[in-house]
């Protein structure tokens, strides 16, 4: 006899058993069928070669779109290149044809092109596998995006060159305004994307920020040893009461100085030794800054390291520190001679206003009034300066980028000269002329982005074509007037593929001589505006900070003329001694 408990836990095990059976059942994936695999890989570049990212890429099978494994869009990588794995039914591929189709924002769409399918086998499933590989090039177009990126690029310039606004909140602004316009108008039609976010975070060049930093925390340690003031008295002394000298004085060092570590960090030392010079000669400082700030452009074209555009076109052209020297010291040398006699008669009425009463006396003065003031700091602090300008020297050695030295000997000082780090950040950290860099990176980004500086180069590719002459004349005109409109170190990077291009296709460009114009044209023309370097920026951000402002066309009327006649002396120095 069963009794009720037991036919209830029969009952119970039987339905537990079925219910597996037929979960078993409903979940069990059916048995994959044989199908067509096709891999298609590809790349996407400009016309000058180099790869052009997230492009979105499309599939298309007899004129019908398909996705590849997963249902994900196909886009390109950074270096242009894609991949798309695309399963089919059994025997769609054989007779179909498969073509790709591209599209970019900014760049005209490649229409459905046809590829060429190669039968590889089959796989351990039974699927039929297909490869096929193709290479295409994308050409820039004029969009609504385009148009609106220059229009916010020279809005930005405008607005600095009349001082409407602190040139930090114009920077920012347009960095804003490109950001806005493109998840606004841009969400609803692509014609309109300028820069997205993660793009503009990575067009802020950190080498620049973090080297700068850097050496403003080095500087501001210095600052606290009484060195400053010690310098102004041995200038002083040096040129002994002569206003004239002593500018020529300051701007030979600043050039020596900018050519074996870099303009930045020079002009960083420089700055505060010129102010206190010039508070001692009771003259404006603005009249030694100018023109050191020119002469640190100009020394520190002569070296691989000596200015950024040299240290981008030294990576891609594989150049050495003795290619630079050997090509561009003499014509340096010739350019900061000319720019000597050029300021001292610019400024020839600030010099003569300087009182110069008792030289010996004033000696004396200054020789107990600026004494150093912590020993023991000034060597910790000197010898990790010379550490930080030793990794500078072998930084490419090292592959070290440069940001990484000043980081490196900037924290050991802080760390054991036991200074406060908090006073060093709020006080000697110029956040606004940092902060002015970042935007002004997304700014000149968005119109990369959107074709505008490509624009500019391949225009120098069109017109120079087949002339070494005219090539080199463009390359460096074109470079120097740009690197004055828009920082020298996006436009470098810009030009590179293109002057790589141009090495190939005109005779004779095989020897180099189109880097050197590239060099000279950016780093020398960075001179001809306040916001065409990044060593006129920190020198105007730290004057101002000290209570004395140089405006926009002040510094270009002081400075544009000389850029053009050193332009005009490399023009014929790479005509004569180069081509």
């Amino acid at each position: 006899m069963v009794t009720p408990s037991r036919s209830f836990l029969q009952c119970l095990v039987l339905a537990l058993v079925a219910s597996t059976v037929w979960a078993s059942s409903v979940g069990a994936a059916p048995a994959a069928v044989p199908g067509d695999r096709l891999s298609l890989s590809g790349a996407i570049n400009n016309p000058q070669g180099k790869g052009v990212k997230e492009v979105e890429v499309e599939v298309l099978v007899n004129g019908q779109p398909v996705l590849q494994e997963g249902e994900e869009a196909v886009a390109t990588g950074s270096q242009g290149t894609f991949v798309a794995e695309v399963a089919l039914p059994a025997g769609t591929l054989p007779g179909s044809e498969v073509a790709v189709k591209a599209h970019k924002p900014c760049w005209r769409s490649i229409a459905p092109t046809p590829v060429k399918l190669i039968e590889v086998g089959t796989d351990q499933e039974g699927n039929r596998l297909y490869q096929a590989h193709q290479q295409f090039t994308l050409y820039r177009q004029v969009t609504p995006a385009f148009w609106l990126a220059t229009l916010t690029l020279l809005l930005v310039y405008g607005i600095i060159a009349a001082e409407l606004m602190h040139r930090t909140l114009a920077a920012l602004l347009g960095a804003a305004l490109i950001l806005f316009i493109s998840y606004t108008a841009g969400t609803f039609d692509k014609s309109y994307f300028i820069l997205g976010f993660e793009d503009a975070m990575q067009a802020i060049d950190m080498n620049v920020i973090f080297l700068l930093m850097g050496m403003m925390i080095i500087v501001g340690v210095l600052k606290k040893t009484g060195l400053f003031q010690w310098l102004a008295f041995k200038s002083y002394a040096m040129a002994r009461g002569n206003v004239f000298i002593l500018s020529c004085i300051l701007m030979v060092v600043t050039a020596v100085c900018s050519a074996f570590l870099d303009n930045v960090t020079t002009m960083l030392l420089m700055i505060p030794v010129t102010i206190e010079i010039a508070i001692t000669l009771k003259i404006n400082p603005i009249a030694f800054l100018i023109p050191e700030v020119f002469a640190s452009n100009v020394g520190g074209t002569a070296t691989l390291i000596g200015d950024p555009p040299n240290i981008l076109i030294g990576s891609y052209a594989k150049l050495s520190f003795v290619d630079f020297v050997m090509n561009l010291t003499i014509i340096v040398a010739v350019c900061l001679a000319i720019s000597l006699i050029y300021y001292v008669y610019w400024y020839k009425k600030d010099y003569l206003k300087a009182e110069i009463k008792d030289v010996g006396r004033t000696i004396d003065y200054l020789r107990e009034e600026y004494k150093i003031t912590n020993k023991k700091l000034l060597t910790m602090a000197l010898g990790l300066l010379g550490f930080t300008i030793f990794l500078f020297i072998i930084h490419g050695v090292l592959h070290m980028e440069p940001s990484i030295a000043a980081l490196t000997g900037a924290m050991l000082l802080l760390a054991v000269s036991r200074v406060d780090i908090v006073e060093m950040l709020e006080h000697e950290v110029e956040w606004p002329t940092l902060i002015f860099f970042m935007a002004l990176f997304m700014v000149v980004a968005g119109a990369e982005e959107t074709g505008l500086i490509q624009v500019i180069a391949e225009w120098v590719a069109q017109v120079s074509r087949g002339s070494l002459v005219v090539a080199v004349l463009m390359v460096l005109w074109v470079s120097a007037l740009a690197s004055a409109a828009i920082d020298n170190i996006p436009f470098t990077a810009t030009m590179l593929p293109i002057i790589a291009f141009l090495n190939q296709t005109i005779p004779g460009a095989d020897s180099g001589v189109l880097w050197w114009a590239l060099a000279l044209g950016a780093c020398l023309g960075g001179n001809g505006t306040m916001i065409g370097a990044s060593a006129n920026v920190v020198t105007v951000g730290l004057a101002e900070k000290a209570g004395y402002h140089i405006s926009f066309l002040y510094y270009m009327r002081a400075c544009f003329i000389p850029m053009l006649i050193t332009i005009i002396l490399c023009s014929a120095y790479l005509l004569i001694f180069e081509v």
